[in-house]
């Protein structure tokens, strides 16, 4: 896999990560480098900006919510800089609005998470002109519906009232479904 995969990449292997969850970027990393990748990681939108003006990336995979802003941010510099790299986005948060602006922006694709390592490698080497396959683990309805009430959860600094309000449901139904594990 790891050879077929080097040959598809081109002469020019270099790879950008950006993302601000640590374990998970570390992983990603390894993942990446035994597909042949030269491999860069940065957790923060500034580092990522630093190294996409310094050493612009043939391909880059961002996380669209960073804690320092928006990984769109990083797209723009890599695309202005290099307008033939491939950008993936990623997000735990997926909304037709955000897919639209990545693509806008100039993000070759753009995936939920959780995304796995096969599935990044086939939309940075899928050509122009073709879809990559659909993930093989795609999240569940269930899962989906369980992490934006998580996102706006946090959004309201974890108060449960404010985030029943904005989710127009009740407090104790909230309660309940945050009291549970997250579904798979």
């Amino acid at each position: 896999m790891a050879e077929t995969a080097s040959q598809d990449i081109g002469p020019d292997k270099s790879l950008l990560l950006v993302d601000d969850d640590e374990p998970f970027l570390r992983r990603l990393a390894k993942a990446m480098e035994k597909r042949g990748f030269e491999v860069e990681t940065a957790g923060s939108v500034a580092a990522g900006r630093a190294i996409a003006t310094a050493r612009t990336p043939a391909y880059a995979v961002v996380d669209l919510r960073l804690e320092d802003g928006n990984g769109l941010d990083v797209v723009e510099v890599i695309r202005e800089k290099r307008p033939d790299s491939r950008v993936v986005v990623l997000t735990g948060y997926g909304a037709i609005a955000t897919a639209v602006a990545a693509v806008k922006i100039g993000a070759t694709d753009y995936l939920s998470k959780p995304a796995d390592a096969t599935d990044i490698t086939n939309a940075l080497l899928a050509q122009p002109d073709e879809l990559p396959p659909p993930p093989e683990n795609p999240m569940s309805a269930d899962r989906v519906r369980w992490e934006h009430i998580q996102r706006v959860y946090e959004l309201c600094d974890r108060n449960v009232s404010e985030t029943a309000r904005r989710l127009n449901m009740h407090r104790r139904t909230l309660q309940r479904i945050l009291a549970k594990r997250s579904p798979k």
